[in-house]
């Protein structure tokens, strides 16, 4: 009997030593509360406290990632789109993050969808998608000026996703391929219009020198004669033929 009693108060020993004795982790902080007044934040290592005086509140200072689920926006050009993201963040003050907002995770969070869908709505669709990292970064501003006095930056924003409707992503498709078939119109266009750049000039040089007409000629019959695998009646302009003639008649 004497036995099971020492082991009782042993059990309630250890009960009350964990109790008022806490270890927090190198990324972790304990808020301290002495009869309702904060003392201060502790951590790192072993936190000893006075029973039933001090209470603790545990808050972890790693980098958190929360998802910012779809949100029902209108664009400035009246245009219907789901939009979602991703927000990254971290508590600089966990003093600030305990007594200053009741839950600083959803609080973050219900910040987040409502400045989603404000910034995201003062933006035409074009600017949207062409634009993303000016509205990440002014998301992100906006959020971390709003979340200073919680305690808590936000070092980045992501929009991940932007889901349009059929009937939009349809008529940017065909928008996109009106847009490829211009440019290659144009292109072939400006290759025409210099080649018939160097054809004019050509003609210029030929027509100031006739002789050269004749130089090209005989490289054209130079050219033929080394395929063999047909025969080729090649007319003789009558204008080499003339130094001939004129010899011949004098």
């Amino acid at each position: 009997m004497p036995l099971l009693w020492i082991l009782f108060i042993v059990v309630i020993l250890v009960m009350f030593l964990a109790s008022f004795i806490k270890i927090l982790n190198e990324y972790e902080r304990g808020v301290v509360f002495r009869l309702g007044r904060v003392i201060k934040a502790k951590g790192p290592g072993i936190i000893v406290l006075i029973p039933v005086i001090d209470r603790m509140v545990k808050i972890s200072l790693r980098l958190v990632a929360m998802d910012v689920p779809p949100q029902d926006i209108i664009t400035k050009d009246n245009v219907s789109v789901k939009v979602n993201a991703v927000i990254y963040f971290r508590v600089m003050d966990a003093v600030k993050a305990i007594i200053a907002v009741e839950d600083y995770l959803y609080a973050t969070s219900q910040l987040a969808q409502t400045t989603l869908r404000n910034v995201c709505g003062q933006a035409d669709l074009d600017e949207l998608l062409s634009s993303r990292e000016k509205i990440n970064n002014k998301i992100q501003e906006i959020l971390d000026n709003q979340t200073d006095p919680w305690g808590i930056k936000v070092s980045m924003v992501e929009t991940k996703h932007i889901d349009l409707p059929q009937e939009m992503q349809r008529s940017m498709a065909k928008q996109a391929e009106a847009e490829r078939e211009r440019r290659a119109k144009i292109i072939n266009a400006e290759g025409e219009f210099q080649a018939s750049k160097k054809l004019a000039e050509a003609a210029n040089i030929i027509g100031q020198h006739p002789v050269t007409l004749q130089l090209r000629y005989l490289q054209t019959l130079s050219e033929i004669s080394t395929e063999n695998s047909s025969t080729i009646l090649f007319p003789v302009p009558i204008d080499m033929l003339t130094p001939f003639i004129n010899k011949e008649k004098k």
